[in-house]
């Protein structure tokens, strides 16, 4: 069965609204979380057009190396970077410090 882009931005937000306070998932774990070999750019294209929904955490989501790539597609390109430090996150150039302690592994998820 063949899903289209919508159904495919809602499993990307389901499982980016399950990303627990404080931490972080890449753009890569979200596509092979889902089964899209080489998704990441989708994935990415459904965080860009998540910011007209209040109820999608798309702060926590940045790239394979906890660089914040997604910065530029909220309201502000601080905004990202102030709403990670408010979960305690330290950013420093752009880049989460402590990457791994923070990275979420979206495995952990059972969805319905």
């Amino acid at each position: 069965m063949k899903k289209n882009k919508e159904n495919y931005f809602d499993l990307v937000y389901q499982v980016v609204k399950a990303i627990p306070w404080g931490q972080v998932t890449t753009y890569g774990a979200i596509a092979n979380y889902l089964g899209i070999k080489s998704g990441a750019r989708m994935v990415g294209y459904a965080m860009n057009a998540s910011h007209t929904q209040a109820d999608i955490p798309a702060h926590r989501v940045v790239n394979r190396n906890g660089i914040l790539t997604g910065k530029h597609h909220f309201k502000f390109p601080e905004q990202m970077q102030q709403l990670l430090e408010m979960e305690g996150i330290i950013v420093e150039n752009d880049k989460i410090l402590n990457f791994e302690n923070h990275f979420w592994d979206p495995n952990q998820l059972e969805l319905d």
